[in-house]
């Protein structure tokens, strides 16, 4: 076994990692040096280890009662991204999305704009197929590398997964170490100006200076859920901490002395009201892990 070269820490406080600034403690949590130390590190571990993966935090409520078992955060780690010879581009879970718009803009290659728009990495968008200003993540996607629960790394093609709005569907015990996207040859400025603008207009309509997660609910069919959530004048409504954006009704804000159940029972009331006024029962797009407070 090659010695370990990241970091672990014990009953590590999450609210630091996550957007929402909320969360309990980790029993354990692994900052690894790069992406063969992840490997050794889960090779490390017990197979009946529960392991939970966290990027930049955003689009993840973690409860006040913590995650058992080990987390592992790749926030400036698992940070390569690199032109193939073939074009495409490798990039691995780690890397923030607004910096892989960048660097296919960069290198002349479009169809990847959108992913400036998502507020989380490479892994996550992966995971969920994080969409937005009408692009999606898997429609980009060549082939991943997966991580088993024995340290082992695999190869897989879209045609492995079940791809879905907002949602994939994989083995269980496997998570993403990295992907090859295949992109369009185009024009490099005309690139940089469309991120430009989509960030603009990003800025203009959503809360992007208060702790969120993102989009909270997915877009029921043919309707949007920031447009049902205002029409039942919500925009503003508050639990302890936890407030309805004023700007974008799907985006919950923390105003600063959020907990989590607030952030979570604000969630509840919202789908509950929803429901009650306009017969639609929304999804949530956020992520919700870990334990209640005892």
């Amino acid at each position: 076994m090659a010695e370990l070269k990241g970091r672990l820490l014990i009953n590590e406080p999450l609210a630091k990692y996550t957007s929402w600034r909320v969360g309990g403690l980790a029993d354990r949590l692994y900052i690894p040096f790069d992406k063969q130390d992840l490997c050794e590190f889960i090779k490390s571990l017990s197979p009946d280890e529960p392991v939970f993966w966290m990027g930049l935090g955003s689009n993840l409520l973690v409860r006040d009662g913590g995650i058992r078992g080990t987390v592992v955060n790749t926030k400036g780690r698992l940070k390569e991204m690199r032109m193939l010879d073939d074009g495409s581009i490798y990039v691995e879970a780690g890397v923030p999305c607004a910096h892989v718009a960048r660097f296919c803009a960069d290198k002349g290659l479009t169809d990847a704009e959108f992913l400036a728009g998502i507020p989380g990495t490479m892994g996550g968008a992966l995971k969920m197929n994080a969409g937005a200003f009408g692009g999606e993540t898997w429609r980009i996607v060549k082939s991943v590398e997966m991580l088993n629960t024995k340290g082992d790394v695999t190869q897989r093609d879209p045609k492995h997964f079940e791809i879905n709005y907002r949602s994939i569907k994989s083995a269980e015990n496997e998570w993403f170490l990295s992907a090859n996207l295949s992109l369009v040859p185009g024009d490099s400025a005309a690139s940089i100006q469309k991120i430009k603008g989509l960030l603009e207009a990003r800025a203009k309509t959503q809360p992007t200076n208060q702790p969120s997660c993102g989009s909270v609910f997915k877009n029921p069919d043919g309707d949007f859920a920031a447009r049902l959530i205002e029409v039942t004048k919500l925009k503003g409504y508050s639990i302890g901490g936890a407030c309805v954006s004023e700007k974008h009704a799907n985006f919950i804000v923390n105003t600063g002395t959020a907990t989590a159940t607030d952030i979570e029972n604000l969630i509840k009331y919202v789908r509950r009201r929803v429901q009650y006024l306009h017969g639609v029962e929304l999804q949530t797009e956020v992520c919700m892990v870990g334990e209640e407070k005892a």
